[in-house]
């Protein structure tokens, strides 16, 4: 399982090739990878890793334009390829990172993009898919397939749904009154505010839980934690 491949001399022969690094710990993916990507005249394969410690010693060494990782590089941790993107990113700002992998998940996928990859493709895409994918990365375009596309629309929205139901300080102090039956009036006198901002503050807070009545904002609220 373990490789550490550099082909320098191979890049230099071809300077207007565009150098891509394989990241995958299983052999016979980076074996047929290789054989898919060189039969195209812009490619060409600059190294192999099948560790993020490989990757990165081989992405140093071979200065790629392109790193074509899985985000599973060993059976028990789909984090490595993300803690991976995170380092090569770091290191290497211009690195064009193109995630290639099984593991499709909204959540994952949106981490990948912060953590600095350009695009997306699960491994069932064609190879013309692929190629377009690393010409794209390689430009500074993004690139992703249906699948990983539509993954990621799912992950912002499910931030954005998240960051629209962040309550205030004041929101979390009113909704801890709010949950041991106090009207609008005792929680203003609790928090030395007017009855009128109490309410609206109330308001507010059902307003972001999307709820209607005041038991329900308490309900949901204990449901996902806020109280």
């Amino acid at each position: 399982m373990s490789a550490t491949t550099i082909e320098s001399s191979r890049a230099a022969e071809r300077p207007d090739t565009i150098g891509v690094v394989l990241v995958d710990d299983h052999a016979i993916v980076r074996q047929g990878l290789r054989s898919v990507l060189e039969r195209e005249a812009d490619l060409s394969v600059v190294g192999e890793a099948a560790t993020p410690a490989q990757a990165v010693a081989v992405v140093a060494a071979a200065r790629p334009d392109v790193v074509l990782l899985d985000l599973r590089l060993s059976p028990s941790s789909d984090n490595e390829g993300i803690e991976l993107c995170t380092r090569l990113h770091q290191a290497h700002p211009e690195l064009a990172l193109l995630v290639l992998t099984t593991v499709i998940d909204d959540q994952l996928v949106l981490e990948a993009i912060h953590q600095g990859a350009r695009g997306y493709v699960v491994k069932e895409v064609d190879t013309s898919e692929l190629v377009r994918a690393i010409r794209a990365v390689h430009r500074g375009d993004s690139a992703f397939d249906s699948r990983s596309a539509a993954a990621m629309v799912r992950g912002i929205n499910a931030e954005t749904a998240a960051e629209n139901r962040r309550l205030t300080d004041r929101e979390q102090d009113v909704l801890r009154l709010l949950a041991r039956g106090m009207s609008n009036r005792d929680i203003g006198r609790q928090l030395f505010i007017s009855d009128t901002t109490a309410k609206f503050h109330v308001s507010n807070i059902m307003r972001k839980l999307q709820v209607s009545r005041r038991a329900e904002a308490v309900y949901v609220a204990s449901k996902d934690g806020l109280i």
